[in-house]
């Protein structure tokens, strides 16, 4: 600390949990979808504090703690105050302790993850990353109004209805939570290395999608970061099956 800290990566950090709590803001002030915004807003500082550090090498334990702190506010206390102000509020007791269920998962998951920083997960992520569920939270409230339309167009009364009861916003936040602090791999943008060469039809996909995401950002976003929940859970019970063979044959 006698040395100084280095500004650019902290700059970054600091930004980040500026949006997650002006993201709580607006959640008090039933500014729901700003709130939504401004948690994917403070994501994408998220990633960028750690490329930023690793790229000039000015990776510190100071980078590591405040980081930490940041992610706790953006993508523990913010989402989890947000979905309670959203709509489990409703639920009474059930509505607040599965918000504080979130955010307890997602300190206890930040803490999990300094502690094994040492090479336990360099390449992946064991559990949920907190910031993956603070935007399915997100992208939850900002694509629920279309969610209800393209069922209604489908003529699927009975699935809207039951989206409309919110209950399973309610089941999804206790298996966000519960999912932060599983044992379950999910994969990494380390374990992408952007510096090797890949065939030309990749940045052609990267760029339909991103065509895509641009013409319905809430609807897609909402998709993509449920399928990313939804393949670390698939991965796992490939993984189960494949071992009970293994162990039946030992």
């Amino acid at each position: 600390m006698r040395k100084g800290i280095y500004i650019l990566p902290n700059l970054i950090t600091l930004l980040s949990m500026f949006f997650g709590f002006y993201a709580i803001v607006a959640s008090l002030n039933s500014d729901y979808e700003r709130a939504a915004w401004a948690i994917m807003i403070a994501s994408v500082f998220d990633v960028l504090d750690g490329w930023v550090a690793r790229l000039t090498h000015t990776a510190t334990r100071f980078g590591i703690e405040i980081d930490s702190l940041s992610d706790v506010i953006s993508f523990g206390v913010a989402p989890g105050i947000l979905v309670y102000t959203w709509t489990l509020s409703s639920f009474g007791k059930a509505g607040w302790l599965g918000s504080f269920f979130l955010v307890a998962c997602a300190a206890l998951r930040l803490a999990r993850f300094n502690v094994q920083m040492g090479g336990a997960e360099k390449k992946h992520f064991t559990g949920l990353p907190t910031p993956a569920a603070a935007l399915v939270i997100a992208t939850t409230v900002l694509a629920y109004d279309e969610l209800l339309q393209i069922l209604g167009h489908l003529r699927l009364a009975s699935l809207a209805d039951m989206v409309g009861k919110d209950y399973w916003v309610l089941g999804l936040t206790f298996l966000l939570a519960a999912l932060m602090v599983s044992n379950i791999t999910y994969h990494s943008l380390k374990e992408a290395n952007l510096r090797e060469r890949r065939p030309f039809g990749i940045l052609v996909g990267i760029a339909a999608f991103l065509a895509v995401v641009a013409y319905h950002p809430s609807l897609v976003l909402f998709l993509v970061s449920m399928f990313y929940v939804g393949l670390g859970l698939v991965e796992a019970l490939f993984g189960l099956l494949r071992r009970k063979p293994k162990d039946a044959a030992a």
